[in-house]
């Protein structure tokens, strides 16, 4: 059922080490009698902090098996929020990763009057229980615990209005908000993603393998190990270090793969470098051999019978580049752009499906279908539980009743959240007459599926009266190759844009060579020539995918550091926080204004 891979005696990562389904059953059963005996009962909260281990979901299961309500602690967002979530969810027992053990103590002044009991998911040091006995809580290591449960203990019956979990969501702004989805929204989404896979492609079973490393913490990855688990699948956790995850994948050949597209992307620029490192012919061969099979696909072959001798000769190669047995491939959290999507479809033996969805709508509520090639850009149909419809927003342009339909997504259906903890006002903003609204902004296409376009709260007006639409916008900067990442700004004082880019290193470095400049990514970063030269490059892509002129960046500024949650830049899942990076970026921005003022685009 659930695997790790354990540290050799040279400090290197050795095989996987497997815990069967009767053992993880078990394990959940002793826990959850345990936090019994500790007076947690059906209906109090339980946190859970720390990246994705096999004691991540012993935990979950012990909750279920108890009917307490599991809150995950976000490993991204620091002890604050940890601190926050606590109070707020009045969590009474957190299972906590050795390593985010000094977080959870930190702040445990500021919230032990609901935090009574600390289990390790490892060990805990003699120092770290009598800092805990300090403030009137328990510390244990997970051993000590399991040992206070049994197996021979009574399971309280569970309702499907029970709530399972308390999820809190990032935010791009303010505090993290609990949503509250309950056992039935729970089920109701594995099994319509049970159903969805058996009809699109072919039904998971115990041959399958799930890599996990998306953080568990999130609905995304939560939702999917939980059908892997339905279908007696095996899941891999990764080591939990970026840098060793296509090392962890290569160990574990896993048949299914779910990522967020800024893996995708890079997946696919590593594969690109390399078939452009090969040499002319080769270079050539892939390329022919990929427009053979794009075309086969473009006219209904599925993706394994569009060319199975072209996929054996070239294709198998790209396929390696996830260990070799990848059949489904998901992608979620934020839009995958189309060349990429379009590129792996055809080159990476596999299935993949690009899907759409919040926290409120338990994970995904719309998407793409396997061998639908139609539906490349857009994030696909609604899944059956979920009602969807548009609705226009005026001041923004979109009319949900024109030839094309364009406005707000609203959801309707029995995977929806039961509202957010506590906030009932906060709830009512976003649920009305039963709609959920969404915020983003979709367009429907002429084959029923839905393509996301826009957000409802990221556009302001430029001081000549345009409206911007930044996301559109940034999205559109994207596809430009130099690129990391970019956050887009305008001032309703001014009436042009600016910029804050990441490039990408590799690509900046290269440039510096040719150019005899000096070679060092900090100091590219501050070349005006090579700011001019990214600004230059942006800008060609803007006007070769038809932005408008207003549309078009003045000046940028090159940052070497990715947006990263450290700085509170980016949310978990990678989403721009803009005012924290407008607060963050503020004399640069003030310099880039008084900069693009003297420019010419």
């Amino acid at each position: 059922m659930l695997g790790r891979r354990q540290t050799t005696d040279s400090k290197q990562a050795g095989p996987y080490v497997w815990i069967t389904y009767q053992e993880a059953y078990d394990a959940a059963l002793r826990i959850g009698s345990a936090m019994r005996s500790q007076g947690v009962n059906p209906g109090d909260r339980c946190g859970i902090y720390g990246s994705n281990c096999p004691e991540w979901i012993i935990a979950m299961e012990a909750c279920n098996s108890q009917a307490v309500t599991y809150v995950p602690l976000y490993d991204t967002l620091g002890a604050n929020a940890v601190e926050f979530i606590v109070n707020h969810a009045e969590v009474a027992i957190a299972f906590v990763q050795e390593n985010k053990l000094p977080a959870i103590l930190s702040c445990l002044p500021a919230c032990c009057s609901y935090l009574k009991t600390i289990v390790s998911f490892a060990n805990v040091s003699s120092i770290q229980k009598k800092e805990a006995e300090e403030l009137g809580v328990s510390l244990f290591s997970w051993k000590e615990f399991s040992e206070l449960g049994s197996l021979d203990c009574e399971l309280p019956q569970k309702q499907k209005t029970d709530i399972c979990t308390i999820m809190y969501t990032s935010g791009t702004t303010g505090e993290p908000k609990g949503v509250i989805l309950t056992n039935k929204a729970i089920m109701t989404e594995v099994l319509s993603i049970d159903q969805l896979i058996e009809i699109t492609d072919k039904a998971c079973s115990e041959e399958d393998t799930y890599f996990s490393f998306l953080p568990l913490a999130h609905v995304y990855d939560q939702i999917m190990e939980t059908y892997f688990i339905k279908r007696g699948s095996s899941i891999g956790f990764w080591q939990g270090d970026v840098r060793y995850l296509l090392d962890d994948v290569q160990e574990l050949k896993p048949t299914a793969f779910c990522a967020v597209p800024r893996v995708y992307d890079r997946i696919y620029t590593g594969i690109v470098n390399k078939i452009a490192s090969g040499g002319l012919i080769r270079n050539k061969l892939f390329q022919y051999a990929y427009n053979y099979k794009l075309r086969n696909m473009e006219n209904g072959f599925p993706q394994d019978k569009a060319s199975p001798l072209l996929d054996k000769l070239v294709f198998d190669k790209v396929r390696q580049a996830l260990g070799g047995k990848v059949r489904l491939m998901l992608s979620g959290a934020a839009p995958l752009p189309w060349h990429v999507e379009e590129f792996l479809r055809v080159s990476c033996c596999s299935n993949l499906s690009q899907g759409y969805g919040l926290t409120e709508s338990c994970g995904g509520c719309f998407t793409s279908l396997a061998n639908v090639m139609s539906m490349i850009g857009t994030v696909g149909v609604p899944i059956t539980t979920i009602e969807a419809r548009l609705e226009s927003v005026p001041e923004m342009g979109y009319d949900a009743l024109s030839g094309v339909p364009r406005g707000e997504i609203c959801l309707r259906g029995n995977t929806l959240f039961s509202g957010y903890y506590k906030r009932q006002d906060l709830t009512d903003e976003v649920v009305i007459d039963g709609w959920f609204h969404t915020g983003d902004i979709g367009e429907l296409q002429s084959d029923g599926s839905m393509k996301i376009i826009d957000r409802k709260k990221n556009i302001f007006k430029l001081s000549q009266g345009e409206y911007v639409a930044v996301e559109n916008i940034e999205n559109t900067y994207s596809r430009c190759p130099l690129i990391a990442s970019i956050w887009v700004y305008g001032n309703s004082f001014e009436s042009f844009l600016v910029a804050v880019v990441v490039p990408e290193r590799k690509a900046l470095e290269d440039w510096g060579i040719e150019n005899g400049e000096a070679t060092d990514f900090k100091s590219l970063c501050e070349n005006p020539k090579a700011r001019k030269y990214i600004l230059n490059e942006l800008n060609s892509t803007g006007q070769k995918h038809h932005l408008r002129g207003f549309e078009l960046l003045k000046a940028v500024y090159l940052e070497p550091n990715p947006f990263d949650m450290e700085r509170d830049l980016v949310t978990p899942t990678f989403k721009l926080k803009r005012p924290q990076l407008l607060k963050y970026y503020k004399d640069r921005i003030d310099e880039l204004y008084s900069e693009g003022k003297g420019a010419k685009v």
